[in-house]
């Protein structure tokens, strides 16, 4: 069976206004979903996992990111009910299209990801220029 690491991050980053506080996500129950870059390659793990073939598995690492080791969160399967959906935002953030139809950000996206609207903001500034992204959802929640 093929592995898919996905890692969160403990706490926020250096280019956020919130550098080097917890940002709980391991812990945090509202946090449903991630969002990263790449929507291809993750349609592609996606397609693996949905045939039995592959798990998800969410970790943290224990110290500094890329020195420390990895602590194991969870493993998902397809039976948990995992599964991907394309995000793109729009130049303001205040709103995105997933797969196709418009959400606004502050009323569920943000709060969804484990983040204030502020908070998730300012951690994807900038990201509204590249391809577009991916939703990881880690429930059967889905954005329709």
């Amino acid at each position: 069976m093929k592995t898919y690491v996905l890692t969160l991050s403990q706490v926020f980053p250096k280019n956020h206004s919130r550098k080097g506080e917890s940002t709980g996500f391991a812990t945090n129950k509202k946090k449903i979903h991630t969002i990263r870059g790449s929507y291809a390659l993750w349609k592609k793990r996606f397609e693996t996992i949905d045939r039995g073939e592959g798990m998800l598995a969410i970790r943290q690492w224990s110290g500094k990111p890329y020195v420390s080791p990895q602590v194991e969160v969870a493993n998902l399967f397809r039976e948990d009910g995992i599964g991907i959906q394309k995000i793109e935002f729009d130049p303001a953030v205040h709103s995105c299209k997933i797969d196709g139809r418009e959400h606004l950000v502050e009323e569920s996206v943000a709060a969804n990801d484990g983040l204030s609207y502020n908070d998730f903001k300012e951690w994807f500034k900038g990201d509204d220029d590249f391809e577009p992204m991916v939703v990881i959802h880690f429930t059967k929640f889905r954005y329709i």
